[in-house]
């Protein structure tokens, strides 16, 4: 039975309904610092850990519960007669629950002007101490780090007369060695990404080790291919608006080729302000719109390459309502994303069961790196998060570009942005006409995205195109202007940017430049 537990966290959201409760089961409850003193200003019975060990808090509260009174009570065994035999020869009693949660370092060197001196004092010792011994003999004591098991544990005790069933702790025990070692990695990123002006804790974006730590929201019934396991694992916190904070409302269970795919439409779903559709089919934007209301823009969207749609993973931007739900549902359909969904909507696809449903709260938001898995290894990098603004464009052809036509080259460049390396782009009046995608030839981009247009019955005259990177030769430019493309808009950076520029004048069309690529590999 719980008889005595230790409580002292730093984080006192629910401690004191939780410190109560075990009073009134007549637990004995220790405490340190300022929980000690929340405790009794508030009429809980608590003894100070100084006074329990017969030892003062000492070098500014650094050492308070190293102690072998604090630590012998917790790793005793209780089935072992000779550490129950050493216990009594020592007067120390066990410490039967412990109720620790550690100084905030996170939040601490996530502050913009963190020092390291800041950083150092909200490292925890005692904490993880207190921590990894009650998880070690998790058999014997029940462990609680995280505020959300207080009711789990309470009701476990209600239940089962002051004891907490083994499988309890077991989870605890397992929830405390990921805790641990999470704010142990942090403080290792911390500390190995620091500068030479130790001072001023200047930080490097690539620490020289890396710990990443993920929790795994599912398995899935086999990888990218049958042959192939998988799992899905998401950030401890995800940020705003990732695909992780999705809520499934219906649908088969997701495949590991359904999460990124459906990664791959929301980010790119995201970064438009209108009322947006994107379709993605094998990673690669098949459509793409922007529309005065939901049906308009999925109905522009698809009509870009209805055959690749088959099959594909829809996003929206907005909330989805009953026109478009008819529409879409007339289709095959592998995952639909939106921030939500009408009634209606919803009603329409309770009689389409496999569809799968993704809700996930808008937000902006990307994540902070990017990562590679090569082998041996994995490469991280910043994400590509760059949007070009108007006023960075820079026109190089004679003919300058009108409303209509600066209009359709920022949206082509957007899409782009998300089409697998060579990307060619052809767009007007806010949808996509043909994409051309991961080619090792640009020439063979644009030709393909010419006769996705053509099979889709859409014209391309007078048509904006997007190209992901330089054009290395005329030949590319030839191709799209060939196709009825009026304007482009491309990094440069070529050695051959004046010949393509000057292919631009000849050909009469509009030429601008953005001065930054999008490679996506």
């Amino acid at each position: 039975m719980i008889k005595q537990a230790l409580i002292s966290v730093s984080d006192k959201t629910g401690i004191l309904d939780f410190a109560r409760a075990l009073a009134q089961m007549n637990v004995k409850i220790l405490s340190t610092g300022g929980t000690a003193k929340l405790l009794s200003d508030n009429g809980i019975d608590v003894t100070e850990v100084a006074d329990y060990t017969g030892f003062p808090e000492m070098l500014d509260g650094r050492v308070k519960t190293l102690h072998p009174k604090v630590h012998g009570g917790i790793l005793a065994r209780r089935d072992f007669p000779e550490h129950a035999a050493a216990l009594e020869k020592h007067a120390i009693p066990t410490i039967d629950m412990v109720v620790v949660n550690l100084y905030p370092f996170q939040k601490t060197v996530a502050k913009e002007h963190c020092t390291l001196e800041d950083a150092i004092e909200n490292i925890d010792i005692g904490g993880p101490a207190m921590l990894r011994s009650s998880a070690k003999n998790h058999k014997d004591v029940v462990v609680v780090c995280d505020p959300a098991d207080y009711s789990k544990v309470l009701d476990e005790l209600q239940a089962h007369n002051g004891e907490v069933s083994y499988e309890i702790k077991f989870e605890l025990a397992k929830k405390v060695f990921a805790h641990t070692a999470q704010y142990d990695g942090a403080i290792t990123n911390y500390f190995t990404s620091l500068g030479e002006d130790k001072q001023h804790a200047t930080r490097s974006s690539y620490p020289a080790t890396l710990n990443l730590h993920f929790e795994k929201v599912q398995e899935m019934r086999y990888g990218e291919n049958p042959h192939q396991s998988a799992a899905f694992y998401r950030d401890l916190k995800p940020v705003d608006g990732a695909l992780a904070n999705y809520t499934q409302l219906q649908g088969k269970e997701l495949s590991y080729n359904n999460i990124g795919d459906a990664d791959a439409a929301w980010e790119c779903v995201k970064t438009f302000d209108e009322t947006a559709c994107v379709i993605i089919k094998h990673a690669n934007p098949c459509g793409v719109a922007i529309g005065a209301n939901p049906l308009e823009a999925y109905s522009k969207a698809f009509q870009t390459d209805p055959t690749s749609a088959f099959g594909g993973i829809i996003a929206f931007n907005c909330e989805v309502d009953g026109n478009a739900a008819e529409a879409i549902a007339k289709q095959f359909v592998e995952v639909l994303i939106a921030p939500s969904f009408s009634e209606s909507a919803k009603q329409v696809f309770a009689t389409k069961q496999n569809v799968r449903l993704l809700q996930i709260p808008f937000g902006k938001a990307i994540n902070v790196h990017d990562f590679k898995r090569v082998g041996g290894g994995v490469l991280v990098q910043s994400p590509d998060a760059k949007n070009v603004l108007h006023s960075e464009l820079k026109v190089v052809s004679k003919k300058q570009p009108t409303p209509q036509q600066l209009q359709d080259l920022m949206f082509a460049w957007r899409v782009a942005k998300f089409v697998k390396s060579n990307a060619i782009v052809f767009c007007g009046n806010g949808m996509t006409m043909g994409v051309g995608a991961g080619q090792m030839s640009r020439v063979d981009s644009a030709r393909i995205a010419s006769i996705k247009a053509q099979n889709a019955g859409l014209s391309l005259v007078g048509s904006a195109v997007a190209s992901d990177a330089f054009f290395p030769f005329r030949d590319g430019l030839d191709v799209v202007v060939g196709a009825g493309a009026t304007s482009v808009i491309q990094p440069g950076g070529s050695m051959r940017d004046q010949e393509v520029i000057d292919a631009a004048d000849e050909h009469g069309v509009v030429m601008l430049l953005t001065g930054i690529r999008h490679f996506r590999h």
